[in-house]
């Protein structure tokens, strides 16, 4: 008595091969998109501590500074995907600009992400990046 063969014949692995790049081809733009969102976080974390250390400096200051040393904040987020600046600062508010570096710079639509306190309101821009 014979038994059949045991094994995948080359059709249905060439199926299964096929399968796979299709869900790598719809999974994988995705996942890039996930994780560029994912990295402004690295940007998040800096300008809010600018913000609430820059209250802290106009409370013993006349106005605000845009020198992130006396803020105790570097100019490169921590992970270094973002640099940071302030500008536009005065008495009734600033500016702080998070801007894109290496593969960050693939995250379309929010490479410049900017915090704006004036007159006692916050705005961000784009507000589409700052997911909430």
């Amino acid at each position: 008595m014979q038994t059949g063969s045991r094994g995948f014949t080359l059709i249905e692995l060439m199926i299964v091969v096929a399968i796979i790049g299709i869900l790598a081809v719809i999974a994988y733009p995705n996942y890039t998109k996930y994780v560029q969102k994912s990295r402004r976080t690295d940007a998040f974390t800096p300008m809010s501590k600018i913000q609430q250390n820059q209250e802290k400096w106009r409370a013993n200051n006349t106005a605000y500074t845009n020198d992130l040393s006396k803020l105790n904040v570097s100019a490169t987020s921590e992970m270094g995907y973002y640099s940071l600046k302030i500008t536009d600062d005065d008495a009734t508010g600033f500016i702080v600009q998070a801007s894109a570096q290496g593969v960050q710079t693939k995250d379309t639509g929010c490479t410049t992400l900017k915090l704006t306190v004036k007159n006692g309101n916050t705005t961000y821009d784009p507000a589409s990046c700052w997911s909430k």
